[in-house]
């Protein structure tokens, strides 16, 4: 999956990551739907999708279940080309979805393992006391 230049990452990022999300993988390592990556910026499919090129990707789902996150191009193509067409090409969300999951696995290099060389730190003082856990992220 392709990241913004290192200019995006540059400065430490507060991103809002759900305590039971998993940790971030270490770089090349299997992806584990810990979300850092996706929470931090979309990936080009991601910013055709959210129809924004900063902040967390729209299309990024929590899969209650697994206790993950997961890519929603992957995991409910017909619900984000229904959120993401314009109103008069909507018709086309249907027909597109059989082709946006095989697509997007490869796009964002499903299975290839974590790209993301951003540099995770929980914030104590949230970590002992909130449901919802923050994480600064920046390049090593």
């Amino acid at each position: 999956m392709f990241h913004p230049p290192d200019s995006a990452f540059n400065q430490a990022k507060v991103i809002h990551v759900r305590s039971v999300a998993p940790s971030k993988p270490g770089y090349g390592e299997t992806c584990n739907g810990c979300g850092v990556c996706c929470l931090a910026a979309p990936c080009p499919l991601g910013i055709l999708l959210s129809r924004r090129t900063q902040g967390a990707c729209a299309a990024l789902a929590w899969d209650e279940a697994p206790g993950i996150y997961r890519c929603g191009a992957l995991s409910q193509p017909l619900r984000e080309l229904q959120r993401a067409l314009p109103r008069g090409l909507g018709v086309l969300a249907r027909p597109l979805s059989l082709v946006l999951a095989p697509l997007a696995r490869r796009w964002i290099a499903a299975g290839q393992g974590c790209d993301s060389q951003l540099h995770v730190q929980v914030a104590p003082h949230i970590a002992d006391n909130a449901p919802t856990s923050t994480r600064d992220g920046h390049d090593r």
